[in-house]
């Protein structure tokens, strides 16, 4: 067997401005080894693996060591980097953010050429690695799809593609099962299961025991910056960060798909805030949902279920106005008559999704990230006014992030900015909240903390409408769901935990 990668480091730390985001790490990571990362948000899980993957430098303390060898041959780390493969939700945002939009067999020609753009022609021996890689992930039926036409799960396994093409020694998995649905995971365990038996290595970051990739043997953890423990992973182990993430092998609701021969449209009371009737929706000239009839009234709450690439963010999108159903679809929104600018309806929602953690990696500040939501924009156009800063501050401090108000979102970890969005979506004091996999990149505690805010909000006559795939991520007090199957979207009975 070919001889992989190992790596040593000693004393290593991180600065990120005034604040170490690592400091003092020595850990030695051999070949074939397996590793799970955890740690809570802004512990420096990111750090770790970006310094890992020689994409962040250590700080200079005079002390600091990073050492990649291929058996006992001592290798630099233009090398070690061509042996190692980060992927997450970081990268995968990153084309959204660029508009980059390769087909996916070229995004794998990117992974084997090392760029992030294709710079050169893909040779006949390259388009049959690209080939043996699509059908290990179940894409080949994909190969010329445009990458940012993909579903969120698809865009997921494809990077993952790019990322083994190229036969790397080690695979850097940031949160990497995030946001993704029981197909996919399973899909991805068996990839990732091929690459064990390969001899490949991982160090795989995680908040929760059903994301630790099986067939990983080691635990490392962080708080706060610094190395914590490493040790083997043991059954305890899991069950302790199942506990923590309120995981449960039985579900915590229970749902049943109604009869959908009579319309689904809530409760019989309370005044109608949303009704959409005959609305087909279209994404990129590609058919998402099919004749969806449905409506919310004051003192409903919504969960939103599907699996990845049903249309939950789409049909978040056209509830908050992103997107517009097809000709001859309505929608109607309480207050807002048509030819209502839909701007105005937006300063009246909370709205938090990936697809805005990917907008706001702009060069603002927190605090204006968080004064933007009470205008529905992207950044501060005009200057704040006393209410806007009272507001934004107000919640900056509830979710603890007050110290990070002069940062850039950027500078922010992924749980920390979607803490930040939640902040944002609350500045303006929404009578709605649309929230996408809202706990998705939440440490544990983070999570259990989120869940009780919103059973507080859902008590202050707001409404929620929540698209998930946990049912354990829903606040309790959710009165109903609905289900998105095959461009269908079905009313489904529901019991919440109480």
């Amino acid at each position: 067997m070919t001889a992989r990668l190992s790596v040593a480091l000693h004393a290593v730390s991180v600065r990120r401005g005034d604040t170490w985001a690592l400091r003092d790490i020595s850990l030695s990571l051999k070949a074939g080894e397996r590793w799970a990362l955890i740690g809570g948000n802004g512990a420096g899980k990111t750090q770790l693996l970006k310094l890992l993957g020689t994409d962040v430098w250590p700080t200079p303390t005079g002390r600091e060591a990073r050492v990649y060898r291929i058996g006992r041959r001592r290798v630099d780390l233009s090398a070690a980097k061509q042996r190692m493969a980060y992927i997450g939700a970081e990268l995968q945002d990153k084309y959204a953010r660029y508009d980059w939009n390769p087909t996916v067999c070229d995004l794998l020609a990117t992974g084997l050429h090392g760029t992030d753009l294709l710079l050169q022609p893909v040779t006949f021996e390259e388009h049959r690695r690209i080939a043996k890689m699509l059908r290990l992930c179940s894409l080949t039926h994909l190969q010329n799809r445009r990458f940012l036409s993909l579903s969120y799960g698809q865009k997921r396994l494809g990077l993952l593609a790019r990322g083994l093409v190229q036969n790397p020694d080690w695979l850097l998995l940031d949160e990497f099962y995030n946001g993704l649905d029981v197909d996919y995971r399973r899909r991805i365990d068996r990839i990732l299961e091929h690459a064990r038996r390969r001899g490949q290595s991982w160090v795989a970051a995680a908040h929760r025991a059903m994301d630790v990739p099986r067939g990983t043997r080691g635990l490392i953890e962080l708080h706060a910056g610094r190395l914590h423990s490493v040790t083997r992973l043991r059954g305890a182990n899991l069950a302790r960060l199942a506990a923590h993430a309120d995981e449960n092998p039985r579900p915590r609701s229970a749902m049943r798909v109604k009869d959908t021969s009579k319309p689904e449209l809530g409760a019989a009371n309370g005044k109608v805030l949303l009704r959409i009737a005959g609305a087909d929706l279209y994404v990129e000239y590609r058919a998402v949902l099919r004749d969806v009839n449905w409506q919310v009234r004051q003192g409903e709450h919504w969960a939103v279920f599907g699996a990845n690439g049903t249309g939950k963010s789409s049909f978040l999108k056209l509830l908050y106005g992103d997107l517009s159903p097809a000709l001859g679809g309505k929608i109607e929104r309480s207050g807002f008559p048509f030819g209502t600018p839909i701007e105005a309806w937006k300063r009246q929602v909370g709205y938090v999704s990936p697809e805005l953690q990917t907008d706001y990696a702009v060069n603002v500040t927190v605090l204006d990230l968080v004064m933007s939501g009470r205008y529905a924009s992207i950044g501060m156009s005009d200057a704040p006014t006393p209410a806007d800063k009272r507001h934004a501050l107000r919640w900056l401090k509830f979710f603890a992030l007050t110290s990070f108000a002069t940062r850039r979102p950027r500078e922010l970890s992924y749980g920390q900015l979607r803490r930040a969005l939640f902040a944002r979506a609350l500045a303006s004091d929404p009578r709605i909240l649309l929230l996408d996999e809202p706990l998705t990149g939440l440490d544990p505690r983070q999570r259990a903390t989120m869940k009780r805010l919103l059973e507080r909000l859902m008590t202050e006559d707001r409404t929620l409408i929540i698209a998930v795939h946990h049912p354990e991520d829903l606040p309790r007090g959710m009165t109903h769901a609905l289900h998105l199957h095959k461009r269908r979207a079905h009313a489904i009975e529901f019991h919440s935990a109480t």
